[in-house]
């Protein structure tokens, strides 16, 4: 597929941010685009995987979806949880089951600026389902609604519905409702980190409780400190002017006592990232909530794409997990 000349724009634009000293600028940029440009490259909704790698079969799971195999894993695309072509999640099952009981599963929500992305998108789902299903660990990887037509509140919002949603059908796809860890990069790490904060998100939703939540670098923990300095043009369109809605959309203003634990991996190459992070830790401690900070000499698309290869990072993430429960403890070991 050839890149649309906007593309072609944009990375001009980069270099001559470069060029001109202002390459701190040009990151988030950048980053942006790689995201959309990923996102354009994914394969359409009911279509098989790069290179075929995945065989269309007949569906057992009773939805009307597409179900798709390799030899290591099965995938049911597109299951609907709302009424919103966007609104749908790809559900990554392992091949075959390789310890008894039901499974436990990791929630994903794709990063993208609250604009672009798509649950499909290589750095979003291969080294993390090449790692896990194998250890027989259920990844469902989702899609919401995007700026313009759904602001940040509304994306929550999705979220919420679609995790409801995969915890009433997680004993079908053999896995245990209980047993869930939200995880999100970069704009996605906001909303799980958003309605992880949340008493009411979840609740108004239906969801049951998660074990915990993996926020994979999200610069946007604290939205109002963010919009009252200077700040990417790209936070204007998904936060606007009101302080008020600020406040709602602030995983920090938002976080309550009795909030489950909250690992915030964040990029040391990025200041305000690592910043963000730990002053959300050093206020779910005063609530008593458990928040830890990772940071990573990585940058902010490795975080995510590198996440599931063998290494220090992963083993990290996956104490964490390990730390959630005993059944996601047996599995990882």
């Amino acid at each position: 597929m050839n890149p649309p000349a906007t593309s072609h724009f944009a990375f001009a634009l980069i270099a001559a941010l470069v060029l001109t000293g202002s390459a701190a600028s040009a990151g988030p940029l950048l980053e942006r685009l790689k995201e959309r440009r990923a996102a354009q490259a994914e394969p359409r909704p009911g279509e098989p995987g790069p290179a075929g790698r995945e065989q269309a079969l007949d569906n057992p799971y009773g939805d009307h979806h597409a179900t798709q195999q390799t030899a290591h894993r099965k995938v049911l695309r597109d299951v609907p949880y709302g009424s919103d072509a966007k609104q749908r999640m790809d559900v990554y099952l392992p091949a075959q089951a390789p310890v008894p009981g039901l499974a436990p599963v990791i929630f994903m929500v794709h990063g993208g600026a609250w604009r672009v992305g798509d649950k499909r998108m290589g750095n979003v789902v291969d080294n993390k389902t090449a790692r896990w299903l194998p250890k027989g660990i259920v990844f469902v990887s989702i899609n919401n609604r995007l700026l313009p037509d759904a602001d940040p509140l509304d994306q929550v919002h999705d979220v919420a519905q679609a995790l409801a949603f995969a915890q009433t059908r997680a004993a079908s796809w053999g896995a245990d409702p209980q047993q869930f860890v939200l995880m999100g990069h970069s704009a996605g790490a906001h909303l799980v980190a958003l309605l992880a904060a949340s008493s009411t998100l979840g609740n108004e939703a239906g969801t049951k409780p998660w074990l915990g939540t993996v926020a994979l670098d999200s610069a946007a923990l604290d939205v109002a400190p963010i919009m009252q300095g200077k700040h990417y043009k790209l936070y204007d369109p998904a936060f606007g002017t009101d302080p008020a809605f600020w406040r709602a959309v602030s995983p920090l203003q938002q976080l309550q006592a009795g909030a489950k634990p909250l690992l915030a991996v964040c990029s040391s190459r990025r200041t305000e990232s690592c910043d963000q992070a730990r002053a959300f830790a050093a206020h779910a401690s005063q609530l008593q909530v458990r928040a830890q900070v990772l940071p990573q000499d990585l940058s902010h698309g490795d975080i995510n794409e590198q996440l599931g290869l063998p290494g220090d990072y992963t083993a990290a993430v996956e104490g964490f997990l390990s730390s959630l429960s005993p059944a996601l403890a047996s599995r990882l070991r």
